[in-house]
């Protein structure tokens, strides 16, 4: 089955958004697209329960651990102007086809990774899905917010982010389910196994519990890649599709200081978001008597909020600008997030799982409004947003080292805590730009 047609996004004044539509009249490619958001979902916190799988599994520091998501997130840094590279040429089905065949082939990676036993092969598979999923979201997320009236591209972006959170929950409910065996050795048992020469296999065995997870969850991306390529996109208008002599140009994006912000923003949001995300089930084993899949069922927990934050929230953008939004949010979330460094336990971890809601539209709000009024050069400009993704790659081994300096995790939270507080001085400077 095709869609076909054109699209303009510039066609309706934004001055009035109430009675401006939010979705577009392709519905059946609005929603494969937003599938695309559900699969990277499953992904993106899986390797919460993989640095702690790894951490035992390989016997690694808290700060070594953390290379689990600074090798995803450096996939994003490097693959993001490639990505909009290909993009201006070919278009955004092209991006969106080479990013799940990317992502789906570093999850089959996973398996001659722990066949080999080591570390590094699997930091090499999840660059690998980072890479994907770099370009994967290099061409969704501009793609929805152009694809569509331009004054509703925050609510149309942000309806499309929530089907990110319930891939999450299921990525951390598969995660815990199937690669946390609920072995937890004690000291005294690891001597006795050592003893007896079976430690080895039984880490060996943790390993290989990451196996059949990602090879289903890389089959089933695959094969949507397939199905994705059968399907026509719109030519979108606003970009200059179609006319080789306009795509825009990387000179052109210095004139727009309003996306230079929001690379900043994005920079502190996701590195805040997955800096507390990641940290989460370290700081519950180090804090609390839980045990990991009950820790991990935290978070699952935050995952749960997190989707109520976008789905409560996005219909608010109907009467409150976006970027007070932001601002309200950022300050409530570094409060909440200094809660947790100062008072480690079942109180840090509450308020952990609470920020999960002011978190929630970050992202989304600040990509779609770095890319209003950006024109043919938005595909280049959504690149700048998704590198700064790298965020994610810094901030945990950031939190890993101030933990190790300070001897706690707890403290460690002081690092996204400064994240969010960036994200709020943005929401509250962006006004200045005419962007919100």
């Amino acid at each position: 089955m095709q869609v076909a047609g054109s699209l303009n996004t510039q066609d309706i004044n934004p001055s009035d958004t109430k009675n401006i539509a939010v979705f577009p009249k392709q519905k059946l490619l609005f929603v494969l697209v937003t599938v695309l958001f559900f699969l990277w979902g499953m992904s993106n916190n899986l390797t919460d329960i993989l640095v702690q799988q790894f951490k035992k599994s390989f016997e690694l520091s808290q700060l070594s651990a953390q290379l689990v998501q600074t090798a995803n997130f450096l996939g994003y840094f490097c693959m993001a102007i490639p990505a909009a590279l290909i993009m201006r040429r070919f278009g955004y089905k092209a991006g969106m086809v080479l990013g799940l065949v990317l992502f789906g082939l570093g999850m089959v990676l996973f398996w001659p990774a722990a066949v080999s036993g080591q570390y590094i092969p699997f930091l090499i598979a999840l660059f690998t899905v980072g890479c994907g999923a770099s370009v994967l979201e290099t061409a969704a997320n501009p793609f929805m917010a152009q694809f569509g009236p331009a004054a509703t591209s925050e609510r149309r972006l942000n309806f499309a982010q929530s089907f990110n959170p319930p891939g999450t929950i299921l990525g951390v409910i598969i995660g815990a389910k199937f690669i946390f065996s609920g072995v937890e050795l004690r000291a005294p048992e690891v001597l006795a196994m050592r003893k007896a020469d079976t430690y080895v296999a039984y880490l060996h065995t943790e390993i290989m519990r990451v196996v059949p997870t990602y090879l289903v969850l890389g089959s089933v991306v695959l094969v949507f890649a397939l199905v994705l390529s059968r399907m026509k996109f719109p030519v979108i208008k606003s970009e200059h599709e179609g006319d080789p002599a306009d795509q825009g140009s990387f000179a052109e994006l210095f004139h727009f200081p309003h996306l230079w912000f929001a690379v900043f923003a994005i920079f502190c949001c996701v590195g805040a978001q997955v800096a507390m995300w990641s940290s989460l089930i370290p700081y519950m084993k180090e804090y609390t008597t839980v045990t990991e899949r009950t820790a991990a069922h935290y978070l699952a927990a935050t995952l749960v909020v997190f989707s109520a934050g976008r789905f409560a929230t996005t219909p608010l953008m109907k009467y409150l600008r976006p970027s007070l939004i932001l601002a309200i949010y950022g300050i409530a979330n570094a409060a909440l997030l200094f809660v947790a460094a100062i008072f480690p336990g079942m109180p840090g971890a509450y308020a952990i799982v609470a920020s999960s809601f002011f978190i929630s539209i970050m992202f989304p709000t600040i990509f779609a409004l770095g890319l209003k009024g950006l024109g043919p050069n938005t595909k280049l400009a959504g690149s700048f947003l998704v590198m700064a993704i790298i965020g994610g790659a810094i901030f945990p081994p950031l939190l890993g080292l101030v933990a190790k300096a300070t001897g706690s995790i707890a403290l460690g939270y002081l690092v996204p805590v400064a994240g969010c507080v960036g994200v709020a001085l943005y929401g509250f400077f962006t006004p200045r730009t005419g962007t919100a």
